[in-house]
């Protein structure tokens, strides 16, 4: 059995701003468990996102995902997450990261050091989350006699997204929870659950299609892990699967602007698309692996409604009246 407050849904790049409202809402709705949004270059900003989120919900966490510590000043993100925690008490999360390298180049924001500008910036916001005067001189940004006026009672969560041994270490340092970008397969996670001390929470995100055709399931994301696999190509998410020869391989070969031809396995191995059935197992196998939840970034983007109500009542329902149905079998296993 899955149970729903384990299953969340990822918004950013794939959902037009004004659309934020009513999938949020119908996500409560539907009993899943988290919402998230991705902050992704440039499509709708991460903090007005997560706004209509929470504004949009009742219950519901929210978190941020995630806020790069190079575009924003860790002062001016510490006020506009005070202002969500205090007007939201106890369902914002705040997660930050480094962000997509390539945005932060066309930008001339990459840090010099992002390891160090990472852990400083969580330093910092912390603090100033939790009311206390900030004065010092950062790797990256320069705080002088900076205290919050209106910090909040209860702070958020600060969460830390990372790919890399280096990064998930130091999020398992300084964070209260850890992001896994999406192609996390089973391996990956089984393989950062071994660098993070064993209490933290653990969220990875999912490209995900349900279809009752398979093949239509797959070709829904196919696009999106081809994108994300040449963009991730020597990390530890492709270095951690069974495929990282290959996939490199291919990847080298690519000329300008060609697209890489995606494999069924590879989408098998990094995605989560396929019938309800083959979902639902799929969705088991990571959380089997170690993910404490999963964030599904749902495909394709122009009916996320039918894609949340397939997700909740023939993949989430399905699972739980399965496991129902099994107890209460005469000498059913337990």
């Amino acid at each position: 059995m899955i149970p729903s407050n384990k299953i969340g849904i990822v918004f950013g790049s794939l959902t037009p701003p004004e659309q934020l409202t009513a999938g949020a809402t119908l996500a409560e709705r539907l009993g899943l468990g988290e919402l998230w949004f991705s902050e992704d270059c440039f499509f709708t900003g991460g903090l007005s996102g997560l706004t209509q989120l929470l504004a949009a919900t009742r219950e519901i966490p929210a978190g941020l995902g995630l806020a790069s510590i190079a575009t924003r000043h860790p002062a001016i993100l510490a006020m506009e997450l005070a202002g969500l925690a205090r007007t939201y008490p106890g369902r914002v999360r705040a997660g930050i990261g480094l962000g997509n390298r390539g945005w932060l180049e066309q930008m001339g924001l990459l840090p010099p050091r992002p390891l160090t500008a990472l852990g400083e910036t969580a330093d910092v916001l912390r603090e100033l989350l939790a009311g206390e005067v900030v004065d010092r001189e950062t790797g990256t940004h320069v705080l002088s006699d900076i205290r919050l006026s209106f910090p909040p009672g209860l702070p958020p969560e600060l969460w830390i997204g990372a790919v890399n041994a280096r990064g998930l270490r130091l999020a398992g340092e300084k964070a209260d929870g850890v992001l896994l970008s999406v192609l996390a397969g089973p391996a990956y996670v089984r393989w950062v659950r071994e660098l993070l001390p064993r209490h933290t929470p653990v969220t990875a995100f999912a490209l995900t299609a349900i279809d009752d055709d398979e093949r239509a399931a797959r070709d829904a994301v196919r696009a999106a892990v081809g994108m994300f696999l040449q963009a991730e190509s020597e990390s530890a998410l492709i270095g951690k699967s069974p495929y990282a020869k290959e996939i490199r391989t291919a990847v080298a070969a690519l000329a300008p602007a060609e697209e890489l031809t995606v494999e069924d396995a590879w989408i098998d191995e990094f995605a989560v698309a396929g019938t309800p059935d083959q979902v639902r197992t799929r969705l088991d196998e990571l959380l089997a692996s170690g993910a404490n939840s999963l964030g599904l970034w749902l495909f394709p983007p122009d009916r996320l409604d039918d894609q949340l109500h397939r997700l909740a009542t023939e993949v989430l329902a399905a699972s739980t009246a399965s496991s129902a149905r099994s107890e209460s079998v005469p000498g059913a296993a337990v």
